[in-house]
């Protein structure tokens, strides 16, 4: 089942990752704002500026989603110790991966849309033209709901040397 994760993605071991940020996101639309700037915080620690406008679409695009349709409308919402949602960022050498984890089980569905005036319906589809490839997985355990991720090809360490750069 999680083989499809695992193609084209860095190793699951999260010890393996250079670098790893994690956020939890309130149940409220202001969350992608929060999402943003975390992810801007982040990406200007981890000198990784210049990918902060692709990176950030997505990261508002998953969460956006996570909050739209992984929780019920009117379904009670969780304590402030047990946050809905949470976005993950994770960097090794030469790749990002920016994951939204939900409460619910059910899978993402890109929508096929001719309407590119239509205000929704195609985050999906920016998400899989602005990053190198996204996917899901559901959680094991105890935990509920899935993971939604994107990944991001980094330049080799050496290639991010330039005018400017050491």
């Amino acid at each position: 089942m999680l083989e499809p994760l695992r193609q084209g993605l860095p190793p699951l071991n999260l010890a393996a990752a250079s670098d790893a940020a994690s956020c939890a996101l309130p149940a409220r639309y202001e969350a992608v704002r929060e999402a943003r700037q975390f992810t801007r915080a982040t990406l200007d620690q981890w000198d990784l500026s210049d990918r902060f406008d692709d990176v950030c679409l997505v990261v508002s695009e998953l969460v956006t989603n996570a909050l739209r349709h992984a929780l019920p409308a009117g379904a009670p919402r969780m304590t402030p110790q047990d946050p809905p949602v949470r976005l993950h960022l994770l960097r090794w050498s030469e790749r990002l991966v920016c994951a939204v984890r939900d409460p619910s089980d059910d899978s993402p569905v890109a929508r096929d849309s001719d309407d590119f005036s239509a205000e929704s319906g195609r985050g999906l589809f920016l998400v899989g033209s602005f990053s190198d490839g996204w996917g899901w997985h559901p959680l094991a355990g105890a935990l509920s709901g899935k993971v939604v991720w994107a990944l991001f090809r980094l330049p080799r360490p050496a290639d991010r040397t330039g005018p400017g750069r050491v």
